[in-house]
């Protein structure tokens, strides 16, 4: 009886080809799609805020007056730290100054810049190379302020 049986060699079978992939496949690759595209969005989204925060910034202070650059300059940090530190628009003198400096390495709001921001806008004739130097620190600090909201 066994020996009627033709035994012949086990043939292994081709493995699958890689294209299409498998519908799990597809499903992955959709939802990697979807990350990055909402990524890209996101990213898309906080770089039109940004420069929209500083056309805003740059439209507000971009006046020919000094004090009423440096005034401007005051008005919007006040608006920008009130969405941040309930009564921070009520703040005088040192106190206002140290929060602008809050959370910060170095301060960048004390000595001239500090006292410019504080006595510059009474003043009828500040210096514009000050002036300069206050609006940029202070431009950054607005947009660090308002982009946190």
């Amino acid at each position: 009886m066994g020996e009627d049986l033709v035994l012949r060699d086990i043939h292994l079978s081709t493995a699958p080809d890689w294209w299409p992939p498998a519908p799990g496949w597809w499903l992955v690759a959709g939802a990697l799609l979807l990350l990055v595209a909402g990524l890209l969005a996101w990213r898309l989204r906080r770089r039109r805020h940004r420069q929209r925060l500083l056309a805003l910034f740059d439209r507000e202070t971009g006046l020919a007056d000094p004090a009423a650059t440096v005034a401007a300059i005051s008005s919007l940090l006040r608006r920008a730290a009130r969405e941040h530190h309930p009564g921070a628009d009520r703040l005088e003198g040192e106190a206002w100054l140290a929060l602008l400096d809050q959370g910060r390495d170095a301060p960048r709001f004390a000595g001239a810049r500090g006292e410019l921001l504080l006595q510059g806008a009474f003043h009828p004739d500040p210096p514009a190379e000050d002036v300069a130097a206050l609006r940029q620190v202070a431009r950054e600090r607005f947009v660090e302020w308002m982009e946190r909201r």
